[in-house]
């Protein structure tokens, strides 16, 4: 019959622990990332009449939805400089402008607002060209 200490095995049970929480930090990365690195940059500016009819009628719910928490909205005014950590591929001209981000690089963008039921049909079908498992990597979101 062979006799454990009780120090060998609580030094088991330690390692074990931190082995545990090593793995489910690494598992939980990529998907943070994934996350974090699209965005999509609405285009806007003061007196809008189509920018103010999108902020009606989808942006209460935008963020709510799997395409807002995939790609964030991010708000920038035409009219002032335009963020440096953002790589257009032309300078916006037209307001609305969505434009879809990766990294900080523009990947695709819809200018105007065609309404809302456009614009969800629109907004996905730019997200499926783009990253065609965008919809299943947010499935738990």
């Amino acid at each position: 019959m062979r006799v454990t200490s009780t120090s060998h095995l609580a030094r088991i049970r330690h390692s074990l622990a931190a082995l545990l929480a090593a793995v489910v930090i690494l598992v939980a990365q990529p998907h943070a990332a994934q996350a974090q690195d699209w965005e999509l940059v609405l285009i806007e500016q003061h007196g809008c009449a189509y920018c103010a009819r999108w902020n009606r009628d989808v942006a209460p719910e935008y963020p709510l939805t799997p395409e807002g928490r995939f790609a964030p909205l991010r708000r920038v005014d035409l009219r002032q400089p335009l963020p440096d950590d953002l790589a257009f591929d032309t300078r916006p001209v037209f307001t609305p402008t969505f434009i879809l981000m990766r990294d900080g690089a523009e990947v695709s963008r819809l200018e105007g607002y065609p309404g809302e039921d456009f614009f969800w049909g629109l907004l996905g079908r730019m997200l499926d060209t783009a990253d065609a498992a965008w919809m299943t990597r947010n499935a738990d979101g």
